[in-house]
């Protein structure tokens, strides 16, 4: 075979493997450009969407986080990525105003929600205006999506808490369309997403509804989908469907469930693999872990949460079907409620009635976060959760 150098010496193979050397070092050098702390990004997504030349792009870290990466050579420097970013543009404090506990009067809506089917009633609500929902479901693949819902009939797919940062791509550029074509928008999400939604939009309208949840913290989409591939490993089947809330024993939703090949198990959520390493604070996202939207002061319309503590506040309702936590923020917000209140049971609370640790400090991190991280990066998701804290799981 015949090696023809070219002007640096180097035959066609060399000069390949440089080039292909040289693209992966810039490429890890723009990541580190980009991203200076990994605190001061919450994985929203939306400076992606923004972007008008396209030059942001989502990429996955060694913790299985998305973490934005900019094409410098495509960059046109307008900025729109720092206008949108939520950690650099906190919310504006509009106050509490209105503090409420619900339960949708139909148990079966109950239910089928992680608390009391507020968020339920607020989707009809929109829904029978030929409007959109958006909210956090799982995809084919079982990875966490935020999605879109236009009946009734789809609802279900959104319904429920899900244990994972959900996958925002296109869905800022979708909600802003609605919205122009004069469409109601129910947008629910993390504190953090619901602000760069703000953002993104830059103004204000009036058929559009932002839900923000009482968030304990955003769980790695990589160490999800190690625990989905575990499963599916252990049981030899796909996964169909999960619930991180399954409250048929009327255990206040205490209780996972999920399907593999037609065959459903359930189990505590304090036995389960993954909740204990959620709620054992090991891969949460380290912003999560500082997060400034810990607060009773919301921008949003709305914060829907689970209302713990019930059994103090209002024993006669603890009756482990779900209470929601409702917070309204804004007249808007009042101006629903009023349409929607006669479909719910309700009663109005104060303030010290419904704190509770997520609307006052962040989620502190496990002393062996570190070592679960480094684990899962190597070893199967069972043994790494076994190093990690999960030892008396199995």
């Amino acid at each position: 075979m015949v090696r023809i150098p070219n002007w640096k010496g180097q035959t066609v193979i060399e000069s390949m493997a440089a080039d292909f050397s040289k693209r992966v070092r810039t490429y890890k050098e723009r990541e580190m450009k980009w991203i200076v702390r990994k605190e001061e990004c919450c994985g929203c997504q939306a400076c992606q969407d923004v972007c008008p030349a396209g030059a942001v792009h989502m990429h996955l870290d060694s913790e299985g986080f998305w973490y934005p990466v900019k094409e410098e050579e495509r960059c046109t420097h307008c900025m729109a990525c720092e206008r949108v970013c939520p950690m650099k543009h906190p919310e504006e404090k509009r106050g509490e105003r209105l503090y409420i506990g619900v339960q949708a009067k139909k148990d079966e809506v109950r239910f089928a929600s992680s608390s009391g089917g507020m968020f339920s009633v607020l989707a009809d609500f929109v829904l029978k205006k030929q409007g959109v929902v958006y909210g956090a479901g799982f995809n084919q693949e079982m990875a966490v999506v935020h999605k879109g819902i236009y009946d009734d009939g789809s609802l279900r797919d959104i319904l429920k808490s899900k244990y994972v940062q959900s996958d925002m791509s296109g869905i800022y550029r979708e909600v802003q369309k609605h919205l122009e074509e004069g469409r109601w928008v129910l947008f629910c999400g993390t504190p953090c997403q619901v602000r760069g939604m703000k953002l993104f939009l830059g103004k204000d309208f009036s058929n559009l509804i932002l839900a923000g949840l009482i968030c304990y913290g955003a769980a790695s989409p990589g160490v999800w989908k190690a625990y989905v591939g575990d499963l599916e490993r252990k049981d030899k089947g796909k996964l169909e469907r999960f619930s991180f809330r399954d409250k048929r024993s009327k255990n206040s939703g205490r209780s996972c469930s999920y399907v593999i090949n037609g065959k459903e198990k359930m189990e505590a959520m304090g036995r389960n693999l993954y909740c204990r390493l959620y709620f054992g604070n090991c891969m949460l996202r380290p912003a999560c872990h500082t997060c400034r939207f810990c607060t009773a002061e919301r921008d949003s319309d709305v914060t829907l949460g689970d209302f713990w503590g019930i059994e103090n506040c209002n024993p006669a309702w603890n009756d482990g079907i779900g209470t929601s936590l409702v917070m309204l923020h804004t007249k808007k917000a009042e101006e629903i409620w009023q349409s929607v209140r006669e479909s719910v049971r309700w009663f109005a609370c104060n303030k010290e009635e419904v704190l509770q640790p997520r609307l006052i400090e962040p989620t502190k991190p496990a002393k062996y976060r570190k070592l679960f991280m480094k684990a899962y990066q190597t070893l199967p998701f069972w043994l790494a959760a076994k190093i990690g804290g999960g030892r008396w799981i199995r």
